[in-house]
C-alpha cells in the first residue's frame, strides 16, 4: 500500500506514549503499509518500529551517522539507511513517504512536523500530514496556531492543510488520504 512516516519522541517519556506508538505501529502493519521512521530503537521511535514488525509490517529506518549511538540505531529494521546529515535524513524520509503522522514529541518532532506541513502548504508535495492530538497533547500549540491565524500570521488555508485527529485509527486514515480530519482547523 503506502509508506507512512511517523514522527515521535526518541527520548524518555511516560509509558502511555510508547504504548500509543506501539498501537500506531500495529495499525500501520495491519493496514498493509510500510513504516518510515527516524531509525532509532528507543522510546516511542523504537516502539512504533518494533510493533510494526511484530504485526508483520515492513520498516525503513533513516538515521544520521551521528545519532546511531544516541538513538540506538534500529538494527532490526528491514532497511536501515545511514545518512551523513540530519537534512539528508529528513529529505529521504520525505521522499520515501506517501503520508505523515506526528505523535507526541519534543523539539525534533515539532521541527519535522512544521517542515513537512509547510512543504505541503507551499506545494512542494501533496502528501497528507496528520497530527495525532492524543488526549489533548497538542492543544496548547493548536490554540496558539488559531491565535496566529486570527492575527493574520497563519492563513486558514495553511491550518486546513494539517489534519488534526484524536485517535490512531483516524491518524492512519488521514495519512493515507482519507477525508477524516481534512479541512478541520487545528482548534476545531
Amino acid at each position: 500500500m503506502s509508506a507512512i512516516c511517523v514522527y515521535c519522541a526518541s527520548g524518555p517519556v511516560d509509558d502511555e506514549y510508547p504504548d500509543l506508538a506501539s498501537r500506531m505501529g500495529t495499525a500501520i502493519a495491519t493496514g498493509g503499509h510500510t513504516l518510515i521512521s527516524g531509525g532509532g530503537n528507543v522510546s516511542m521511535m523504537g516502539a512504533v518500529a518494533t510493533a510494526t514488525r511484530a504485526a508483520g509490517g515492513r520498516t525503513v529506518g533513516i538515521i544520521p551517522r551521528g545519532l546511531m549511538a544516541r538513538e540506538v540505531a534500529d538494527l532490526d529494521a528491514d532497511e536501515l539507511v545511514v545518512t551523513e546529515t540530519m537534512r539528508e535524513r529528513k529529505r529521504l524520509m520525505d521522499e520515501r513517504s506517501d503520508g505523515f503522522i506526528t505523535l507526541p514529541g519534543g523539539i525534533g518532532t515539532l521541527e519535522e512536523l512544521f517542515e513537512t506541513w509547510t512543504g505541503g502548504f507551499l506545494g512542494e508535495h501533496h502528501k497528507p500530514v496528520a497530527l495525532l492530538d492524543h488526549r489533548g497533547f497538542y492543544q496548547p500549540m493548536l490554540t496558539w496556531l488559531d491565535d496566529l491565524c486570527g492575527r493574520g500570521f497563519v492563513s486558514a488555508k495553511a491550518l486546513a492543510r494539517l489534519r488534526v485527529v484524536p485517535t490512531v485509527e483516524l491518524a492512519l486514515d488521514a495519512a493515507t488520504g482519507g477525508v477524516v480530519g481534512f479541512g478541520d482547523t487545528p482548534g476545531g
